[in-house]
């Protein structure tokens, strides 16, 4: 996994507070090769042992309800780069021409759709676009492009590396949908007050990256999925900012 060169960014993350980010990362080269490397060696693995289960869903997607066995969706990667990501669908067809944030108990969702989602199987789908090189197993998860334009400049520096199947925010942040429930405009709310959390995660998981900090998040992961239950320290962070602000007035 490699960084180009700064002047060969996009002119809107040539800047001083994505600079921090970008030398840092260029001061990794071995942490990324090594994480590229495990990146398709996993991959190929997890794809060869989980093909039973892979025809099983696709089976099981098409006998609920009509529509192809794979939803694809336009993401945003590294530099700013659109892919189609892939998932195992798990909403009837065309539910896209709605809102595109899923809230808990979403009347979209289809019976076997609401199996997948609760083991956590429908992004494992995922593998192929790891293989492709459009996403790493571990990074900052892949956003709508309207989403991304309401990036701040620190923000872009997630851009610097592939978006990812999982992260820190993706852990502490894996019940998203049930913040959302009874949102009237679920776009403005996962804009306003979802967002700014993960990404303070994910900005920190990039100040702080490390090879062997990824495989520790792919066990949180792992983990998670499981039942456990962990918690970040941005909304204490926060509600510490804002007891501060209320002192001052």
């Amino acid at each position: 996994m490699k960084i180009v060169k700064w002047e060969q960014l996009p002119l809107e993350m040539q800047t001083e507070v994505v600079r921090k980010y970008y030398d840092i990362l260029k001061n990794k080269r071995v942490g990324l090769f090594l994480k590229r490397t495990f990146d398709i060696v996993v991959s190929l693995v997890l794809l060869i042992v989980l093909s039973p289960i892979f025809l099983v869903l696709a089976i099981a997607i098409k006998f609920d309800s009509p529509g192809p066995v794979f939803y694809l969706q336009e993401r945003v990667t590294q530099y700013g780069r659109r892919f189609r990501i892939h998932k195992f669908r798990t909403m009837v067809q065309n539910a896209d021409k709605g809102s595109q944030v899923t809230v808990n108990n979403d009347s979209r969702v289809t019976r076997v759709g609401r199996v997948i989602r609760a083991c956590r199987l429908d992004e494992t789908a995922q593998l192929l676009d790891v293989i492709r090189g459009t996403l790493t197993l571990v990074g900052t998860r892949p956003e709508l492009p309207r989403f991304v334009a309401a990036y701040t400049d620190e923000m872009l520096a997630t851009l610097l590396l592939p978006a990812g199947v999982t992260s820190l925010a993706s852990i502490y942040y894996k019940d998203e949908a049930k913040l959302l429930d009874g949102a009237e405009d679920t776009d403005k709310v996962y804009t306003e007050k979802i967002l700014p959390g993960k990404m303070y995660y994910n900005l920190k998981a990039l100040e702080n990256f490390t090879f062997w900090g990824d495989i520790r998040i792919m066990f949180m992961t792992v983990f998670a999925v499981l039942g456990k239950k962990y918690e970040g320290d941005y909304i204490a962070k926060k509600e510490s900012s804002s007891k501060r602000e209320k002192t001052k007035v």
